[in-house]
């Protein structure tokens, strides 16, 4: 198993690309800090996980909140010990509205969340990775991250965040042997594309023009990505964005 012995905190895991994440590294052989804010999914998540004989716990939490990360850093240390593994993976899409159009609050929900909650779901682990000898992060970013998307400017913006400070905790941390990597998933089949297709699915069309591939990502490819970074397969690995996007961003 390439995660054996493995404490693994995972936020955004009650659905989605962090629960699917979740089952694989379980898989793996790790033990699951399953971290969200909706706390039924993240206790869901852990059913899935104990029904296939793996071990975890839930916790709910507002990763953007300081007190929110430093209690889920703290209860893992508390019931399963300190993380090897960290995947801050939760996020949330954000009003789909122009620049001139979207208010103040919204623009800073979405940075909020999807990069000031990478940001401190780093600064209160590396702390207790660096004592424990070292540990592997993994940051979900977004092809968003990479390229302009119409009416998706907080969303944007915080993914190019997530790279940067990805960068830079790498530069900041590889003498402590701790590597951190980001992930920029393209369109994935999950909750959050869903709802920005109003419900619906994606048309040909559209597909073909964000995948060279003719389909949309499924959640297990961006898990098997996280797995690989997380693992020790990826051991000369750090500081980089791994694009998992069928192709859209070649040109």
């Amino acid at each position: 198993m390439k995660l054996a012995n493995k404490i693994a905190l995972i936020t955004g895991a009650g659905s989605g690309m962090g629960r699917v994440a979740s089952l694989l590294f379980a898989k793996e052989g790790a033990t699951i800090a399953a971290i969200d804010i909706d706390e039924k999914g993240a206790q869901e998540t852990v059913r899935l996980i104990e029904a296939e004989g793996g071990k975890a716990i839930a916790f709910k939490a507002d990763v953007s909140k300081s007190a929110d990360a430093q209690a889920m850093v703290a209860a893992t240390i508390e019931k399963l010990g300190v993380p090897n593994i960290v995947y801050n993976n939760a996020g949330i899409e954000g009003k789909a509205e122009r620049i001139v159009d979207l208010a103040d609050e919204d623009f800073d929900r979405v940075i909020a969340i999807n990069l000031r909650g990478v940001w401190l779901g780093m600064k209160y682990t590396i702390p207790h990775m660096i004592k424990n000898g070292g540990g592997t992060i993994v940051n979900t970013a977004s092809i968003a991250g990479l390229v302009g998307l119409r009416n998706s400017s907080a969303y944007c913006a915080a993914k190019a965040g997530v790279i940067a400070i990805t960068k830079v905790a790498a530069l900041e941390n590889g003498r402590h042997n701790i590597r951190v990597n980001a992930i920029c998933p393209g369109a994935i089949d999950t909750p959050m594309v869903s709802r920005i297709q109003g419900g619906g699915t994606m048309s040909e069309r559209a597909i073909s023009r964000i995948s060279t591939l003719g389909r949309i990502g499924k959640p297990e490819e961006i898990a098997k990505m996280a797995l690989f970074l997380a693992s020790d397969e990826s051991s000369f690995a750090t500081g980089a964005p791994f694009i998992v996007d069928g192709g859209w961003t070649i040109g």
